[in-house]
């Protein structure tokens, strides 16, 4: 039996949650609220030190890293957990698809950039979005170095795998 929820009561009313979880800026017309997790010096720290949201880098910069970062990391699910993985082109299908994956979320990146995305929203963790996001040409910039980085990131990881004996003889 499904019971009904007082709409009146939330997450403020419990004195419980009132001393961990307050509305950002102490303005509940904001929608957000700080919690322990989203609001620590660490998790602040990290976030803003991603790419994204890591100050003074151009679009193209931010494009570029987390385009590495998602084509090497997406060659591995590919290239190991595919239906080739026991095959002996296994890697080659790896990067192929990883490639493919990187192409259809550079698509997915150009068609947002093309929809006049507003204003970042500023929230708890970040603050200060940085103003690359702010136009259709820092997205499609993003985009175009997200796919130049993705590619590149599938094709060092097929490289480092398929020669990982090589690398491993002369490591001693």
């Amino acid at each position: 039996m499904v019971q009904s929820v007082d709409a009146s009561k939330n997450l403020a009313s419990d004195p419980r949650n009132r001393e961990v979880v307050r509305a950002a800026g102490r303005d509940p017309q904001q929608g957000n609220l700080e919690t322990p997790i989203n609001s620590s010096a660490l998790t602040t720290w990290y976030i803003n030190n991603l790419p994204a949201y890591r100050p003074g880098l151009t679009p193209f910069r931010r494009g570029l890293e987390i385009g590495m970062a998602h084509g090497y990391l997406l060659f591995g699910p590919f290239a190991k957990l595919g239906p080739l993985r026991n095959a002996p082109n296994a890697n080659l299908a790896g990067m192929l698809g990883s490639i493919g994956l990187v192409v259809i979320l550079t698509a997915c990146l150009s068609l947002y950039a093309n929809s006049n995305p507003g204003k970042p929203f500023a929230s708890v963790t970040v603050p200060n979005p940085p103003d690359s996001f702010n136009t259709k040409e820092g997205w499609n910039n993003f985009a175009s170095a997200f796919l130049i980085g993705g590619i590149g990131g599938a094709i060092v990881a097929y490289f480092l795998t398929s020669n990982l004996g090589f690398l491993q003889s002369i490591g001693g």
